[in-house]
Protein backbone atom coordinates (compact mmCIF):
# COMPACT_ATOMS: atom_id res chain seq x y z
CA UNK A 1 0.00 0.00 0.00
CA UNK A 2 1.69 3.26 -1.08
CA UNK A 3 1.94 5.83 1.70
CA UNK A 4 1.33 9.54 1.25
CA UNK A 5 5.08 10.06 1.51
CA UNK A 6 5.66 7.62 -1.34
CA UNK A 7 2.98 9.22 -3.52
CA UNK A 8 4.45 12.67 -2.95
CA UNK A 9 8.06 11.62 -3.55
CA UNK A 10 7.10 9.92 -6.82
CA UNK A 11 4.86 12.71 -8.11
CA UNK A 12 5.83 14.23 -11.46
CA UNK A 13 3.53 17.05 -12.63
CA UNK A 14 4.58 16.43 -16.25
CA UNK A 15 3.37 12.82 -16.15
CA UNK A 16 0.06 11.10 -15.57
CA UNK A 17 -0.67 10.35 -11.93
CA UNK A 18 -1.94 6.81 -11.38
CA UNK A 19 -4.48 6.63 -8.53
CA UNK A 20 -3.74 3.67 -6.25
CA UNK A 21 -6.84 1.67 -5.37
CA UNK A 22 -5.84 2.07 -1.70
CA UNK A 23 -6.48 5.82 -2.01
CA UNK A 24 -10.00 5.68 -3.44
CA UNK A 25 -13.50 6.28 -2.13
CA UNK A 26 -15.98 4.41 -4.23
CA UNK A 27 -14.99 4.75 -7.87
CA UNK A 28 -13.05 8.02 -7.48
CA UNK A 29 -9.83 9.12 -5.84
CA UNK A 30 -10.17 10.32 -2.25
CA UNK A 31 -11.00 14.03 -2.52
CA UNK A 32 -8.35 15.01 0.01
CA UNK A 33 -5.71 13.31 -2.15
CA UNK A 34 -6.83 15.14 -5.29
CA UNK A 35 -6.70 18.42 -3.39
CA UNK A 36 -3.30 17.66 -1.85
CA UNK A 37 -1.79 16.75 -5.23
CA UNK A 38 -3.15 20.01 -6.63
CA UNK A 39 -1.27 21.91 -3.93
CA UNK A 40 1.87 19.90 -4.68
CA UNK A 41 1.57 20.60 -8.41
CA UNK A 42 1.33 24.32 -7.64
CA UNK A 43 4.41 24.18 -5.42
CA UNK A 44 6.37 22.54 -8.24
CA UNK A 45 5.65 25.26 -10.83
CA UNK A 46 8.64 27.11 -12.23
CA UNK A 47 9.68 30.36 -10.61
CA UNK A 48 10.71 31.55 -7.21
CA UNK A 49 9.55 29.43 -4.26
CA UNK A 50 5.96 30.13 -3.30
CA UNK A 51 4.99 31.56 0.08
CA UNK A 52 3.04 29.35 2.51
CA UNK A 53 -0.41 28.22 1.41
CA UNK A 54 -3.08 30.52 2.87
CA UNK A 55 -6.34 29.81 1.06
CA UNK A 56 -7.71 27.21 -1.35
CA UNK A 57 -10.93 26.57 -3.24
CA UNK A 58 -11.48 23.19 -4.85
CA UNK A 59 -14.25 22.50 -7.37
CA UNK A 60 -14.71 18.73 -7.62
CA UNK A 61 -16.66 18.41 -10.85
CA UNK A 62 -16.20 14.76 -11.91
CA UNK A 63 -14.70 11.50 -10.62
CA UNK A 64 -10.93 11.05 -10.70
CA UNK A 65 -10.77 7.47 -11.98
CA UNK A 66 -7.64 5.37 -12.60
CA UNK A 67 -5.31 8.24 -13.51
CA UNK A 68 -5.18 12.02 -13.81
CA UNK A 69 -3.01 14.89 -14.98
CA UNK A 70 -2.43 18.00 -12.86
CA UNK A 71 -1.69 21.20 -14.78
CA UNK A 72 -0.71 24.20 -12.67
CA UNK A 73 -0.39 27.81 -13.81
CA UNK A 74 0.76 30.83 -11.85
CA UNK A 75 -1.82 33.55 -12.40
CA UNK A 76 -0.19 36.43 -10.55
CA UNK A 77 2.79 36.95 -8.28
CA UNK A 78 2.55 40.00 -6.04
CA UNK A 79 4.88 41.29 -3.36
CA UNK A 80 3.24 39.22 -0.61
CA UNK A 81 0.74 36.90 -2.33
CA UNK A 82 0.68 34.65 -5.38
CA UNK A 83 -2.30 32.95 -7.01
CA UNK A 84 -2.11 29.62 -8.80
CA UNK A 85 -4.74 27.67 -10.74
CA UNK A 86 -4.54 23.89 -11.04
CA UNK A 87 -6.69 21.83 -13.41
CA UNK A 88 -7.09 18.09 -12.89
CA UNK A 89 -8.14 16.06 -15.94
CA UNK A 90 -9.24 12.43 -15.70
CA UNK A 91 -11.00 10.30 -18.28
CA UNK A 92 -10.88 13.11 -20.84
CA UNK A 93 -12.80 15.61 -18.69
CA UNK A 94 -12.00 18.24 -16.09
CA UNK A 95 -12.42 16.43 -12.78
CA UNK A 96 -11.24 19.18 -10.43
CA UNK A 97 -10.17 22.80 -10.45
CA UNK A 98 -8.17 24.46 -7.68
CA UNK A 99 -7.68 28.17 -6.99
CA UNK A 100 -4.83 28.59 -4.52
CA UNK A 101 -3.43 31.61 -2.67
CA UNK A 102 0.10 31.49 -1.27
CA UNK A 103 0.88 34.45 0.99
CA UNK A 104 3.62 35.82 3.21
CA UNK A 105 2.69 37.21 6.65
CA UNK A 106 2.32 41.01 6.79
CA UNK A 107 2.64 43.36 9.78
CA UNK A 108 -0.77 44.03 11.31
CA UNK A 109 -2.13 45.30 14.62
CA UNK A 110 -5.31 43.25 14.20
CA UNK A 111 -5.44 39.75 15.68
CA UNK A 112 -8.30 37.71 17.12
CA UNK A 113 -9.34 34.08 17.47
CA UNK A 114 -13.06 33.40 17.93
CA UNK A 115 -12.93 29.78 16.81
CA UNK A 116 -12.89 28.01 20.19
CA UNK A 117 -12.21 24.32 20.62
CA UNK A 118 -14.43 21.57 22.08
CA UNK A 119 -13.36 19.63 25.15
CA UNK A 120 -12.55 16.11 24.04
CA UNK A 121 -10.68 13.11 25.45
CA UNK A 122 -7.11 12.40 24.39
CA UNK A 123 -6.62 10.19 21.30
CA UNK A 124 -5.48 7.22 23.39
CA UNK A 125 -8.77 7.37 25.33
CA UNK A 126 -10.94 7.19 22.21
CA UNK A 127 -12.41 4.24 20.31
CA UNK A 128 -11.94 3.88 16.54
CA UNK A 129 -14.20 6.03 14.40
CA UNK A 130 -16.71 4.01 12.41
CA UNK A 131 -17.00 0.31 11.73
CA UNK A 132 -13.85 -1.20 10.24
CA UNK A 133 -15.91 -4.09 8.81
CA UNK A 134 -18.53 -1.91 7.11
CA UNK A 135 -19.00 -3.07 3.49
CA UNK A 136 -18.99 0.48 2.06
CA UNK A 137 -15.97 1.66 4.03
CA UNK A 138 -13.74 3.72 1.67
CA UNK A 139 -10.35 2.22 0.85
CA UNK A 140 -8.41 5.41 1.64
CA UNK A 141 -9.20 5.34 5.38
CA UNK A 142 -6.61 2.60 5.89
CA UNK A 143 -4.02 5.34 5.33
CA UNK A 144 -5.35 7.47 8.19
CA UNK A 145 -5.81 6.71 11.87
CA UNK A 146 -9.19 7.97 13.12
CA UNK A 147 -10.65 7.72 16.61
CA UNK A 148 -13.97 9.18 17.70
CA UNK A 149 -13.61 12.21 20.00
CA UNK A 150 -17.33 13.05 20.34
CA UNK A 151 -20.27 13.79 18.10
CA UNK A 152 -21.94 10.92 16.31
CA UNK A 153 -21.30 8.48 13.42
CA UNK A 154 -22.80 7.85 9.96
CA UNK A 155 -26.25 6.22 9.73
CA UNK A 156 -27.10 7.26 13.31
CA UNK A 157 -30.37 9.03 12.35
CA UNK A 158 -29.04 11.86 14.51
CA UNK A 159 -30.64 15.31 14.58
CA UNK A 160 -27.26 16.92 15.32
CA UNK A 161 -25.13 15.78 12.37
CA UNK A 162 -21.68 16.48 13.78
CA UNK A 163 -18.53 14.36 13.66
CA UNK A 164 -15.47 14.81 15.87
CA UNK A 165 -12.38 12.69 15.52
CA UNK A 166 -8.69 12.69 16.21
CA UNK A 167 -6.97 11.97 12.90
CA UNK A 168 -3.39 11.43 11.76
CA UNK A 169 -1.59 10.09 8.72
CA UNK A 170 0.05 6.72 8.48
CA UNK A 171 3.30 7.14 6.54
CA UNK A 172 3.53 10.89 5.90
CA UNK A 173 7.08 11.43 7.15
CA UNK A 174 8.85 14.17 5.23
CA UNK A 175 5.75 15.41 3.39
CA UNK A 176 5.31 19.17 3.12
CA UNK A 177 3.02 20.08 6.07
CA UNK A 178 0.52 21.99 3.91
CA UNK A 179 0.18 19.08 1.48
CA UNK A 180 -0.24 16.63 4.36
CA UNK A 181 -2.84 18.79 6.12
CA UNK A 182 -4.96 19.20 3.00
CA UNK A 183 -4.84 15.42 2.53
CA UNK A 184 -5.96 14.96 6.14
CA UNK A 185 -8.63 17.65 6.50
CA UNK A 186 -11.20 15.81 4.34
CA UNK A 187 -10.82 12.44 6.08
CA UNK A 188 -14.26 12.32 7.73
CA UNK A 189 -17.37 11.37 5.75
CA UNK A 190 -19.83 14.19 5.01
CA UNK A 191 -21.51 15.11 8.28
CA UNK A 192 -24.99 14.95 6.78
CA UNK A 193 -24.63 11.14 6.69
CA UNK A 194 -25.19 11.20 10.47
CA UNK A 195 -28.86 11.92 9.70
CA UNK A 196 -29.17 8.91 7.36
CA UNK A 197 -31.04 5.77 8.38
CA UNK A 198 -29.57 3.76 5.50
CA UNK A 199 -26.69 4.36 3.15
CA UNK A 200 -27.15 6.53 0.06
CA UNK A 201 -24.55 8.08 -2.26
CA UNK A 202 -22.99 11.44 -1.35
CA UNK A 203 -20.48 13.54 -3.27
CA UNK A 204 -18.48 16.63 -2.30
CA UNK A 205 -18.93 19.31 -4.96
CA UNK A 206 -16.81 22.15 -3.58
CA UNK A 207 -14.39 22.70 -0.72
CA UNK A 208 -13.08 26.04 0.50
CA UNK A 209 -10.43 26.27 3.20
CA UNK A 210 -8.37 28.86 5.06
CA UNK A 211 -5.07 27.97 6.73
CA UNK A 212 -4.93 29.86 10.00
CA UNK A 213 -1.19 29.82 10.67
CA UNK A 214 2.14 29.35 8.91
CA UNK A 215 3.45 27.48 11.96
CA UNK A 216 2.08 24.13 10.85
CA UNK A 217 2.23 20.89 12.88
CA UNK A 218 4.22 17.86 11.76
CA UNK A 219 2.55 15.70 9.07
CA UNK A 220 2.39 12.76 11.49
CA UNK A 221 0.84 14.60 14.49
CA UNK A 222 -2.61 13.89 15.89
CA UNK A 223 -5.13 16.54 14.78
CA UNK A 224 -8.68 17.14 15.99
CA UNK A 225 -11.16 17.36 13.11
CA UNK A 226 -14.78 18.47 13.46
CA UNK A 227 -17.34 18.45 10.66
CA UNK A 228 -20.87 19.76 11.17
CA UNK A 229 -23.72 19.81 8.66
CA UNK A 230 -25.33 23.22 9.18
CA UNK A 231 -28.02 23.21 6.47
CA UNK A 232 -29.42 20.51 4.18
CA UNK A 233 -32.29 20.93 1.71
CA UNK A 234 -33.24 19.82 -1.81
CA UNK A 235 -30.45 17.27 -2.06
CA UNK A 236 -27.56 19.57 -1.08
CA UNK A 237 -25.83 20.06 2.24
CA UNK A 238 -23.50 22.72 3.61
CA UNK A 239 -20.97 21.72 6.24
CA UNK A 240 -18.47 23.64 8.34
CA UNK A 241 -15.15 22.04 9.25
CA UNK A 242 -12.30 22.89 11.62
CA UNK A 243 -8.96 21.22 12.17
CA UNK A 244 -7.04 21.90 15.42
CA UNK A 245 -3.62 20.68 16.48
CA UNK A 246 -2.98 18.91 19.79
CA UNK A 247 -2.26 22.29 21.42
CA UNK A 248 -5.83 23.43 20.56
CA UNK A 249 -4.68 25.89 17.91
CA UNK A 250 -7.02 26.24 14.92
CA UNK A 251 -5.05 25.17 11.86
CA UNK A 252 -7.68 24.99 9.10
CA UNK A 253 -11.22 26.33 8.82
CA UNK A 254 -13.23 25.07 5.87
CA UNK A 255 -16.65 24.58 4.35
CA UNK A 256 -18.06 22.17 1.79
CA UNK A 257 -21.08 21.81 -0.43
CA UNK A 258 -22.15 18.16 -0.62
CA UNK A 259 -24.66 16.55 -2.99
CA UNK A 260 -26.70 13.75 -1.47
CA UNK A 261 -28.99 11.20 -3.06
CA UNK A 262 -31.02 10.15 0.00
Amino acid sequence: MPTLAELVSGFDPTSEFVVPTQWTQGRTAYGGLTAAMSVLAAQLTEGKPLAPLKSAQFLLSAPVVDSATFTARRLREGRSASSVAVETVSGGQVAAHASLIFAQPRPSAISHDQVGVPEVPAPEECAPFGDASAPLRPAFVDNIEMVQAGGTVPLANDGDPRFRAWVRHRGAEGVDPAVALVALADALPPATTAAFTEWAPVSTMSWSLHICTDDLPKPTDWMLLESSSTFTLDGYSHQSMTLWDSASRPIIQASQTVALFA
